[in-house]
């Protein structure tokens, strides 16, 4: 394993080994760095940054290094994704921002967290500074897939995958970050399926990992048509709720930079085009709103699967190792109540389920029917 600020890129050496062989001289001006949810593309991407501005090629532990790490070094720039998209204005300013010479360090580092999300005139706006970037400008652009990306662009990018870190090296990074003990690791690391991100949360937090194993619990519990209701109803809430968490203050801050650039007070007359613009942010807010509250659904679907997967390979007898190893007496009980073909009819439910979603159904109609299957 690979110390200094390649520590927290779980799983990856062979990554890591090849961005400080570039922090060491193998130099690229432009990177595309795909791999799956969890797998740790912004993770790599800020070693990478503080690799380069480091003068020991990522110590970990001096000045610069700290600085890429916690967020605030000047010469590193981050683009996160909060709304749906990363509009024109934004890449415009990046573009701005990667035509300066490095304040303090030695490379101007472009970070684009979502570069998928980029819309094909930002994309455009990125373009001729990605192909021809200043001589101490690096971009880094992180996607899921490479073909998630405007194909001008990754084409002028060198490609860098990751993949999904094993169960192993996961328990391996809780215990020796998170603190927490082997037997808890294990358990969080197998349920999480490699997905660094949650995998922290819920060694993080006990409350969500009760929360997890209560979502878990309900195909185990699932007998009744009033308990399939009830279940709908819950998690559709819950991540209503979820979602107004996030967005609340988010949103309250966006309308209040949209007064300021139209010069609108509480009380007074609203300038012409700005019933527009408010429409537009009111869109794009209740869009965003949406998105994070079928995400939050999304997941507890993939819980579900997990549980259901874990009693279809008891059915089976096929021997494979529990995802879900904290349920496996509830498992085994279900295991033996049902039978295959049923845990199958269920595992479809949730696929059409997540498809309904996928084609903008009504969530609470999506989840009962689904849960109704379950049951029937």
């Amino acid at each position: 394993m690979m110390a200094g600020v390649w520590t927290d890129l779980v799983g990856q050496e062979r990554v890591a080994e090849l961005f400080d062989r570039a922090a060491k001289g193998a130099m690229t001006h432009a990177w595309l760095v795909t791999g799956p949810p969890g797998s740790g593309r912004s993770t790599a991407a800020v070693a990478f940054a503080a690799a380069l501005q480091c003068e020991a090629d990522g110590c970990g532990e001096c000045k610069d290094c700290r600085m890429v790490l916690g967020g605030t070094h000047s010469d590193v720039t981050v683009i996160d994704t909060e709304g749906l998209s990363i509009g024109v204005d934004v890449a415009r300013e990046v573009v701005r921002k990667a035509a300066m010479y490095p304040a303090v360090g030695g490379w101007q580092v472009i970070i684009v967290e979502d570069a998928d999300r980029l819309t094909e005139q930002a994309a455009n706006a990125l373009l001729k500074s990605i192909e021809e970037p200043s001589p101490n400008t690096v971009w880094l652009l992180c996607a899921p897939f490479a073909e998630d990306v405007l194909v001008t662009i990754r084409s002028r990018c060198r490609h860098v995958v990751l993949t999904t870190p094993n169960i192993a090296d996961v328990a391996g990074f809780l215990v020796r970050k998170e603190g927490i003990d082997q037997s808890t690791a294990a358990v969080i690391a197998s349920a999480t399926q490699g997905h660094i991100g949650r995998a922290r949360a819920l060694a993080r937090d006990p409350e969500a990992g009760e929360r997890r194993r209560e979502i878990a619990r309900i195909p185990i519990e699932l007998r009744s048509l009033a308990g399939a209701m009830t279940a709908a109803e819950r998690i559709v809430a819950e991540a209503q709720a979820r979602a107004a968490s996030l967005c609340d203050e988010l949103d309250a801050k966006e309308l209040d930079n949209l007064q300021r650039a139209w010069g609108v007070e509480d009380k007074g007359k609203r300038p012409s085009g700005y019933a527009g613009a408010l429409s537009g942010l009111t869109k794009e807010q209740e869009s965003r709103r949406k998105r994070i509250a079928r995400d939050e659904i999304d997941r507890v679907l993939l819980e579900l699967m997990s549980v259901l997967r874990d009693v279809l390979s008891i059915q089976l007898g096929v021997g494979s190792a529990l995802i879900n190893l904290d349920l496996a007496q509830g498992s085994n009980e279900l295991a033996g109540r049902t039978t295959p073909e049923k845990t199958l009819a269920s595992l479809e439910a949730i696929s059409r389920c997540r498809e309904a979603l996928l084609a903008n159904a009504a969530p609470q109609i999506a989840m009962e029917n689904m849960f109704l299957r379950m049951v029937s």
